[in-house]
């Protein structure tokens, strides 16, 4: 059996830039505004190398999803949506790499962080944000990139079962509604044994 990976690494590896830049935000903004010296000292020490690391982590990220854009099957609505996909991480790349570049260059660990700066970098999370929507638009709306959907039935239930300390029957009920992909549910709740 061999290990197939589907569509490729880019699942793995795009989570990393994501968590990344969502850390560096917040550290550059909590370094900037904590009152405390020896506080702010730390997260800047984290601020700057959680950026840096997001920059790098979209390297691997954006290849991958390159391979994973020329790959992948998909319709003429999927193929505009990674369209939209790919302009947006293209941007995050130079967003994170010009950041990065400019924050090693510049900024020093010793010094206070500049406030526009940490608005820039809180920014980028805005748009790496913008980016991972998308992407997830292009797994979960689209179905690109999975093996199979699950074949629709007719009808099924799912049973759900809660623990209750009561032993109050009118806990017990049944609910049933109509999904939006045309078939119905019925939840079974509060079902004590």
């Amino acid at each position: 059996m061999s290990l197939e990976i589907i569509p490729n690494l880019h699942p793995l590896a795009v989570h990393f830039p994501i968590v990344l830049i969502s850390l560096a935000a917040f550290f550059h903004l909590l370094a900037t505004f904590t009152p405390r010296k020896n506080c702010a000292v730390h997260c800047r020490v984290v601020a700057h190398t959680t950026l840096w690391l997001s920059a790098l982590s979209a390297l691997p990220a954006v290849f991958f999803g390159w391979q994973a854009f020329n790959s992948v099957n998909h319709d003429e609505a999927g193929h505009l949506a990674m369209l939209i996909h790919r302009s947006w991480a293209l941007g995050s790349l130079s967003i994170l790499t010009g950041l990065a570049g400019w924050d090693f260059w510049k900024n020093k660990v010793d010094q206070p962080t500049n406030g526009w700066f940490s608005l820039l970098v809180a920014a980028a999370w805005v748009v790496v944000s913008i980016t991972a929507w998308h992407g997830g638009e292009l797994v979960y709306r689209h179905g690109l990139g999975v093996i199979s959907l699950p074949a629709e039935e007719a009808d099924h239930d799912h049973i759900h079962s809660h623990a209750h300390d009561s032993t109050d029957e009118d806990n017990d009920h049944v609910s049933s509604h109509h999904d939006h992909d045309g078939h119905d549910h019925d939840h079974i709740l509060g079902e004590h044994h």
